[in-house]
């Protein structure tokens, strides 16, 4: 990111005044570039009872979103990769946004839908609500280049998804988290979380996002590490470190640390905050005696399947 200062030219979708939704396809940073008249595709939609209206928008991205269009100007750079999660203001985007009821038509104000869904089976439309929320899905906004995505509905606009990524049908990735490179998703990326290249976060597996508990503490996952199925972390993982599966390591988790093989010395107890971002671990819990235990190991992670992630 070379400006703190980020422009977009798009099409809001307004009801009684009040912005549901924009769709940026023009945005950067700095001066606004030439393009193409949104004017012409504004449009009225009686069915909604809202308007399509062209908007251009102008932002510092390091102060606090204030209205509808910044944020989702802000999510819209995010999705289209031109900032990395957490490197942009997001601080009350919550307050900003509000609930939309989600349509095959397209966006509908959450007060308006009784009567949106009167006037749509007057004239045999078919309207399905999808869903309602502050978020809509990415792929409706930003389809970014070199990624599957399996299931639409578990990516929030504001996913930043690098190339390679796959986010297969039970993965989630939530607006201002995502992958910096090839990386299996089966599992849950929460809120501020980022994985690294090379990584695979398993089968019904999660990571502990910043919403929660303050907002303070960064979980993320580093290069060629495996969270394993049905396991979660609540602390940074380093480069080449494995999860167990069915194991969650939160900050207070106790953990026996045990020497390198080969290695003197004696076992010692920490909690797992201590070993927060550390490379080549093994997390696992003792099936006899059921501590949870971290063993160094040597050597790089796991190894994805280059033809899996060639997208």
């Amino acid at each position: 990111m070379s400006a703190k200062n980020a422009w977009g030219r798009g099409l809001a979708t307004v009801s009684d005044g009040r912005i549901l939704d924009v769709w940026y396809p023009e945005l950067g940073f700095g001066e606004p570039a030439e393009g193409a008249d949104l004017e012409l595709a504004e449009t009225e939609d009686q069915i909604r009872a809202v308007q399509t209206r062209a908007v251009t928008t102008s932002i510092d991205v390091d102060g606090a979103p204030e209205k509808v269009a910044d944020a989702y100007l802000r999510l819209h750079l995010l999705s289209h990769r031109l900032v990395r999660p957490n490197e942009i203001n997001l601080e009350g985007i919550f307050g900003v946004l509000e609930n939309v009821a989600w349509t095959n038509l397209g966006p509908v104000a959450v007060d308006k839908l009784t009567e949106v869904q009167l006037r749509a089976r007057a004239v045999c439309a078919n309207l399905q609500v999808l869903g309602v929320d502050k978020f809509p899905r990415m792929v409706d906004y930003v389809v970014p280049s070199g990624v599957r995505i399996a299931d639409g509905n578990n990516v929030r606009l504001g996913a930043h998804l690098a190339e390679g990524t796959t986010v297969m049908h039970a993965g989630f990735v939530n607006f201002n988290a995502g992958t910096l490179g090839n990386a299996m998703v089966e599992g849950r990326i929460s809120q501020g979380v980022v994985i690294g290249v090379g990584s695979d976060i398993g089968g019904g597996a999660s990571t502990m996002g910043t919403l929660s508990g303050g907002g303070k503490e960064r979980v993320r996952v580093g290069e060629r590490s495996l969270v394993g199925a049905n396991a979660g972390i609540g602390i940074a993982l380093g480069d080449d470190c494995i999860v167990e599966a069915g194991l969650y390591v939160t900050a207070g988790t106790k953990v026996t640390v045990l020497p390198a093989k080969g290695e003197g010395g004696e076992p010692r107890v920490v909690s797992a905050r201590e070993l927060s971002g550390a490379n080549n671990i093994l997390f696992r819990r003792n099936s006899l005696t059921g501590a949870v235990e971290a063993v160094p190991r040597a050597g790089t992670g796991i190894e994805l399947n280059s033809a899996l992630h060639a997208n």
